[in-house]
């Protein structure tokens, strides 16, 4: 249990930082009281992981051998790809990402009345965030190490990395944001896939 915690727990806090989601709850906060953000962006997530986690229950019903294959081969493929791509990136904050987080919270808020109650803007952090998170990688990797490992340990650790993330998104996020380097952290995520792939491999020798 404790090792499928530490697993959720890097894997999403390192592949969250900077990733759409994190900067809707930026700019949403810029709008909001933090407190109703928080609690709309951390419930989708949470509810997010729970689904990625029943899902990734359901897979491990298959045959032992063909979960452990696919677990290395996504880990591995999802590390290069990150890998991949962070190589392709400037040193700066990725824009077409804030670009795309701006564009959906500015289309939810034409959508929503001006005078926004706190139900309405728990709502808007909500639906904005499970939409931005579904087939993420991140979902995609809670799938697989739910599949592989315990349930409940991956549960946790995943919560717990988004949960820090929205909180240093909303609290310090417009601070941050202009200094968080994409690259490193891709390239950072891309290594840990890498990392987790050869665990699963090894763990399955």
């Amino acid at each position: 249990m404790l090792t499928a915690f530490t697993a959720g727990l890097l894997l999403i806090t390192v592949s969250e930082l900077g990733d759409k989601t994190f900067f809707i709850a930026v700019i949403l906060a810029m709008h909001h009281p933090r407190r109703l953000v928080f609690i709309g962006v951390t419930a989708a997530l949470a509810a997010m992981t729970i689904l990625s986690v029943i899902f990734g229950q359901a897979v491990s019903l298959l045959p032992k051998v063909y979960i452990h294959y696919a677990e290395i081969a996504l880990f591995i493929a999802f590390g290069i790809k990150l890998l991949y791509d962070a190589s392709k990136m400037s040193a700066a904050c990725d824009t077409e990402v804030v670009e795309e987080a701006e564009a959906a919270v500015k289309q939810a808020d034409l959508q929503l009345p001006k005078q926004k109650t706190g139900l309405a803007i728990v709502i808007e952090a909500f639906v904005l965030t499970f939409m931005a998170e579904w087939g993420d990688r991140t979902q995609i990797a809670t799938i697989a190490l739910a599949a592989g490992n315990n349930p409940i340990g991956v549960t946790i650790g995943a919560i717990l990395g988004h949960s820090i993330c929205a909180a240093i998104a909303v609290i310090g996020g417009k601070m941050i944001a202009g200094r968080i380097s994409e690259r490193q952290l891709t390239f950072i995520g891309g290594c840990l896939f890498l990392v987790f792939g050869v665990v699963a491999a090894i763990e399955g020798a």
